[in-house]
């Protein structure tokens, strides 16, 4: 039950445009805007401010930044057994930080923001897989 209640908050979001930093349903969101929005909606208030970032923010800074707020409030789970509801870590390059994330919609599906599109559920096909960097389970209602 929790994790259909996950997608289908995730899925409310499909066709929100992309805008960085932003997280508002319907108006703008950037994929950890989206995250957020989940969050807000299937958990409760978001746990700590999110400082400001730039679009290239993991390129600069260098540090895993990403992960380290996953595995701060999201329990990890094995890549190998993604469930729908599951929170998603991308690298888009081996030598850089983690820099995307996205919700799994279905076992071959994720719902994501990205660059230059709407919130959309799309294929999590291999180019995808290949870049997996670990996943996680949102905390239960009411964590903090």
């Amino acid at each position: 039950m929790r994790r259909a209640q996950i997608v289908a908050a995730a899925r409310g979001w499909i066709g929100t445009p992309y805008r960085h930093q932003a997280s508002l349903k319907g108006v703008g969101c950037d994929c950890l805007g989206l995250v957020r929005g989940v969050w807000r909606e299937t958990v409760g208030p978001e746990p700590e401010p999110l400082r400001a970032y730039s679009p290239h923010w993991a390129e600069a800074g260098g540090q895993e930044t990403l992960r380290d707020l996953a595995q701060k409030y999201f329990k990890s789970v094995a890549p190998a057994e993604l469930a729908p509801g599951d929170l998603l870590l991308f690298r888009f390059r081996a030598h850089l930080c983690a820099k995307h994330v996205a919700i799994v919609g279905e076992s071959d599906t994720m719902i994501h923001a990205h660059d230059g599109a709407c919130v959309a559920e799309v294929a999590l096909a291999p180019w995808w897989r290949r870049r997996l960097v670990s996943a996680y389970l949102f905390p239960p209602a009411g964590s903090r």
